[in-house]
């Protein structure tokens, strides 16, 4: 039998842009959406950090205040990928509800189109992807990028900070055969083993710039020169290669400044995990790796560019699927849906990690690799609504 309560809601209104029906719908939706939140979030939390701050805290003396401190720092991460999961489990089950309760058929039965039923829980999607957009472009990467300093400053403050390791930066040089052609051969080679925020050590440098004349810097240290625009080089060794590609010098130096791009400090200064970079970071890092050459590093972010821009678009995708699927008349409880949102999201990110992985891999563009996830989603929820439809 049709509640009283929702009586007043079968009405001409309900046909019109924010009527009483969408406020109705909206009401149903939060509760299932806010417990998704807070569910979704704390099983991702506990898996991803939660175990292994504990175990810092237990095996590394990790202070138990600075553990919450990181703690707290990872929430806007983690909710980011909750947004996503909770929109498809509120929708799952407020249509669910309804539709088992016959509301839904009361409102098709006064001539409510099975399309303006849907259109609140996409618009309802569509807030909800604003909300996660500002979470991962404003406020997860600068959290995630601070629990990572708080992380390492806490567990090496009695140990010099190394900010980062294995610095490689080629540079490359276009030359003109004599058929025409072009060939890109390797101008000069920059690599260190590590940079601690002011120098970097353990360098060895292969520099072909000069024309008949090789040469290979190996140095203790190295640090950049503002003042002068150049590197300084120190307790190193210059060994001269002639044309033949035997020694022609060796040559022992205390200290040696060298004209030099500053490119490979940037890189290093600059370079954070793919999670700790907003779009317009993950483009100026884009534009250090373009001028350090390697391909795989380039093409891997700029996959991950595209899938920033893409992932908030899910949950559009999933309040469509998740209304869609609610809408057949069924008598299924929260445990069902659930048991289909985890199904569902299993299935999206696994089509995520497969697409991603071909884009890196060169088989698919980054931009179709990110978006491709989206497509089937937007493609099954087109085609379960106009079969829903056509009942």
């Amino acid at each position: 039998m049709i509640s009283k309560k929702f009586t007043s809601f079968y009405t001409i209104k309900s046909l019109l842009p924010f009527s009483i029906m969408d406020r109705y719908f909206v009401v149903q939706l939060l509760p299932p959406f806010l417990f998704g939140v807070g569910a979704f979030t704390s099983v991702v939390l506990a898996i991803d950090s939660l175990f292994e701050l504990l175990r810092k805290v237990v095996e590394s003396g990790l202070p138990v205040t600075i553990a919450i401190k990181v703690f707290l720092l990872k929430l806007p991460y983690v909710m980011v990928y909750a947004f996503p999961m909770s929109t498809l489990l509120a929708t799952l089950m407020t249509y669910s509800r309804l539709s088992s309760e016959s509301e839904l058929i009361a409102l098709r039965g006064c001539g409510v189109s099975i399309y303006r039923i849907i259109l609140t829980a996409v618009v309802f999607g569509c807030v909800v992807t604003g909300v996660t957009f500002l979470f991962n472009e404003s406020i997860a990467p600068a959290a995630n990028y601070q629990a990572t300093v708080t992380l390492q400053a806490a567990l090496q403050s009695d140990q010099p900070s190394v900010k980062q390791q294995n610095i490689y930066y080629p540079e490359y040089r276009e030359i003109r055969q004599p058929d025409g052609t072009t060939s890109k051969i390797l101008t000069r080679l920059f690599y260190a083993d590590q940079f601690d925020g002011k120098e970097m050590k353990g360098l060895t440098l292969i520099d072909r710039s000069t024309a008949g004349l090789d040469q290979i810097i190996v140095s203790e240290t190295a640090q950049w020169n503002p003042g002068q625009q150049l590197w300084d080089f120190y307790n190193g060794t210059i060994y001269l290669v002639a044309p033949d590609r035997s020694y022609r010098n060796i040559l022992r130096f205390q200290h040696q400044q060298l004209q030099l791009p500053r490119t490979p400090l940037s890189l290093a200064e600059n370079s954070r995990d793919y999670g700790e970079m907003n779009i317009a970071e993950s483009l100026q890092q884009l534009k250090l790796e373009k001028l350090g050459g390697n391909l795989q590093k380039i093409r891997k972010l700029k996959v991950r560019i595209h899938q920033k821009i893409a992932f908030p678009f899910v949950c559009i995708i999933f309040s469509l699927v998740g209304s869609v699927m609610g809408i057949v008349p069924q008598r299924a409880g929260r445990g069902t849906s659930l048991g289909i949102s985890v199904i569902v999201i299993f299935t999206y990110y696994l089509l995520l990690s497969i697409s991603g992985a071909l884009a890196e891999a060169a088989v698919l563009s980054p931009l179709v690799g990110a978006w491709l996830p989206n497509l089937f989603g937007l493609a099954a929820g087109v085609f379960l609504l106009q079969r829903l439809a056509q009942k």
